[in-house]
């Protein structure tokens, strides 16, 4: 099911807000203390991403590639742990793209027992 214009734009744009306010969060994590809204903000971003941005013909390679973005992020931020920030902004990626990837695998899985 081909997804329509406007969908893939306001994916596209919660992606990219996704990934500004990741880049935020974990560059200014130590002063923005215990902000409990953002992580929040991000992983419904993921959700929205997760729903509107991945067709069914993109699912694998999404999987494959947030798959790899989050093992590296988990092993890169316990890696540059000396580096805060780096830690931080790989942290809040994770909290945006582990939801993202959840839909599109449910989603493949349930296409997948469909067929």
């Amino acid at each position: 099911m081909p997804k329509g214009k406007s969908s893939n734009t306001i994916g596209a744009w919660a992606f990219l807000i996704g990934v500004i306010l990741a880049v935020i969060l974990g560059l200014f994590q130590s002063s923005l203390g215990n902000v409990v809204w953002i992580p929040i903000v991000l992983v419904l971003i993921g959700l929205v991403v997760g729903l509107l941005n991945v067709g069914v013909g993109d699912a694998n390679a999404f999987l494959i590639a947030s798959l790899a973005l989050v093992i590296v992020a988990f092993m890169g931020s316990s890696v540059l742990g000396v580096i805060p920030q780096i830690a931080g902004i790989l942290s809040a990626l994770m909290v945006l793209i582990v939801p993202a990837a959840v839909i599109v695998s449910l989603r493949a899985i349930f296409v997948i027992a469909r067929d």
